[in-house]
């Protein structure tokens, strides 16, 4: 909080009225299941996005994204989405829902800093709208719920760039507690909430720095697989893959394309494993739990087909550590990143373990190190 109300100060020379922030969150489990309306496990964690705010005398909006050191600046009353604004894209989505929900919004001051890695699936511009979201909720004195902050959130984004953005991300950054897990329903956007095993663990985030060359191709052809597994499972089309037993695609074998097969049976199982992952989690069972995120990664490996040789070294790695709970791929895959949860007494050896992996693939890894204390707050 300090940094960003120093930067704030610094470049417009005054002082914050307003700081929020908000987390970013790492998938567990269900990362790649919308296209089946499944469930997906995640949590919030330490590294979050700040969002500070002062009011000016005139019309005129003044953006300033410190980590990039890059500005923008518009007028409150000319708030269209332009390519070449990028990140301003987001306050300005935020500004435009206030604005046509009846809200005048005046002239602003806004800073913007974070730590959330981006590109790599942690969800860093869900957690710039919610702070955005959350600042302005403060400037009018609004009272609203963490989950109708999250739907305004949500709802802003998708209008403004005219295409729906994932709920989930939102729901799980605005609503999480510390050392908390959170299942949201991909169906109905339903959520709950429960306690994550106890213990001081330390979170890596393993970027593999593996290049993405078609990752919007490579989306696409697995919702293309989605559409055909369940053209034949169910021509009426009024069920989805989660409403399928796993055993009911495998007897599928033959009918389908073997890879269209493959990925809906992968997003059938996923759906299960988030439920045994919950019981797991009710259980106390940590042996259990990190059992069914180690199935989750082969599976995402061998039947998703979405990780490659880089990042199932790292897993692997991972997972020969002591004191380990899970690692898995997380995001959208095709290079990207693992998550590892851990005892923070074994960073050492997972950070020695890495040590090979540059002269092997030729990639520098980078690990971020955070922990599972991320939620959402606004300081006036």
């Amino acid at each position: 909080m300090k940094d960003i109300v120093a930067l704030h100060r610094a470049e417009f020379e005054e002082y914050p009225q307003i700081v929020a922030t908000a987390p970013g969150l790492i998938k567990l489990l269900g990362d790649q299941t919308p296209a089946a309306e499944g469930l997906v496990l995640a949590m919030a964690i330490s590294f979050d996005v700040s969002v500070s705010i002062s009011e000016r005398r005139d019309s005129s909006l003044r953006f300033f994204a410190a980590d990039l050191g890059e500005r923008k600046r518009t007028g409150s009353a000319s708030l269209k989405y332009k390519k070449e604004d990028r990140w301003a894209n987001f306050p300005k989505a935020i500004l435009d829902k206030f604005n046509r929900s009846g809200f005048v919004t005046t002239g602003l001051n806004v800073t913007i800093a974070g730590e959330v890695p981006m590109g790599l699936g942690f969800a860093s511009s869900s957690a710039l709208l919610l702070a955005m979201t959350m600042a302005l909720k403060s400037q009018f004195k609004l009272v609203l719920k963490n989950d109708e902050v999250a739907d305004f959130a949500w709802k802003a984004e998708s209008e403004f760039f005219g295409a729906p953005g994932r709920i989930d991300d939102f729901l799980i950054a605005a609503c999480s507690t510390p050392h908390a897990a959170t299942i949201v329903d991909l169906r109905n956007a339903r959520r709950h909430s429960l306690p994550f095993f106890d213990g001081d663990w330390a979170v890596l985030l393993t970027d593999s720095k593996v290049p993405r060359l078609s990752l919007a191709n490579e989306e696409e052809q697995r919702g293309v697989s989605v559409r055909q597994a369940l053209a034949l499972l169910d021509p009426t089309g009024k069920k989805n893959l989660r409403d399928f037993a796993p055993e009911e695609i495998e007897e599928l074998m033959g009918q389908l394309p073997e890879s269209v097969r493959r990925r809906a049976l992968h997003l059938a199982e996923e759906h299960r494993r988030v439920k045994e992952a919950e019981q797991a989690l009710v259980d106390g069972d940590q042996v259990a739990f990190g059992k069914i995120l180690a199935r989750s990664h082969t599976s995402l490996r061998n039947l998703y087909e979405v990780s490659c040789p880089e990042v199932d070294w790292l897993q692997k790695r991972a997972m020969e550590t002591e004191g380990i709970l899970c690692s898995r791929l997380t995001g959208p895959g095709f290079g990207g990143c693992t998550v590892s949860i851990m005892k923070r007494e074994s960073i050492g050896d997972y950070r020695r373990r890495l040590e090979e992996y540059e002269r092997i693939f030729g990639f520098r890894p980078t690990v971020y190190e955070t922990d599972l204390e991320g939620s959402m707050r606004v300081i006036d």
